[in-house]
């Protein structure tokens, strides 16, 4: 874990902790949002979904904000070296925050539309937990952001992995049930549609990560394994 460094300017110093902690602001909501959609879809809440589907203009206009604050911090305190890979992370991390807050707003509209039909005799457990862990993936990568923490960042970002698997599981479970019995296909869908945007959610939690790893290290992992991360950090001393 790494701190943001200190300034000869006290007012550069606040634009850089305010982009920061707007950012967090905007993680915080979404991850509301996402939290919000799920138990929409899992209790039938149709109010829910559309609550959750409606909030997305709320997302959309944090990221526009945060990022014409970058843009003004750009303009007039031309940053360099560590202070200008924070601005550019926080412009790229609330780009993947407003597409999770997309998927949130998709499963809303989902969640509405499924509240109408009966609900399976399982509740939507595979979705459930495949929700649980796309929270908490999004969760710790903010976390990790909020630290400033590589280290946590690189194992979070292997976690994505374990979401690839179960939406994987969930659709083939739900092209079975189609082939069994077509009065499901409707239902099927719209769940797969579900756990394609959870699946999503996971992989902007994971590129929030990577742009974590670049504001400590200066390292761009985007396509590069993450044995081959860990094994060039390790013997540059910084892991």
């Amino acid at each position: 874990m790494t701190e943001l460094g200190p300034h000869i300017s006290r007012r550069f110093n606040e634009d850089l902790e305010g982009i920061r902690s707007r950012t967090l602001q905007m993680g915080g909501f979404v991850e509301e949002q996402l939290a919000n959609a799920v138990h929409a879809l899992v209790e039938g809440d149709s109010q829910l979904g559309d609550s959750v589907a409606r909030g997305d203009h709320k997302v959309n206009a944090m990221e526009v904000a945060i990022d014409e604050e970058c843009s003004r911090i750009l303009a007039t305190r031309a940053p360099a070296a560590s202070d200008l890979r924070l601005i550019v992370a926080v412009i790229k991390t609330i780009t993947d925050l407003e597409r999770i807050g997309d998927e949130a707003e998709k499963i809303g509209y989902i969640a509405s539309r499924l509240a109408s039909m009966e609900r399976p005799a399982d509740r939507y457990r595979e979705i459930k937990h495949l929700g649980r862990l796309a929270h908490q993936m999004a969760h710790d990568s903010l976390d990790a952001f909020a630290r400033l923490d590589a280290d946590a960042a690189l194992r979070i970002c292997r976690e994505d992995r374990v979401l690839d698997d179960e939406f994987e599981s969930i659709q083939r479970q739900c092209i079975t049930f189609m082939m069994e019995d077509p009065r499901t296909i409707r239902r099927a869908l719209e769940v797969v549609w579900v756990a394609r945007a959870l699946e999503r959610i996971g992989d902007h939690a994971k590129n929030i990560c990577e742009y974590v790893v670049y504001m400590v290290h200066g390292k761009d992992i985007r396509h590069t394994s993450l044995d081959d991360v860990e094994r060039e950090l390790r013997a540059a001393g910084r892991t």
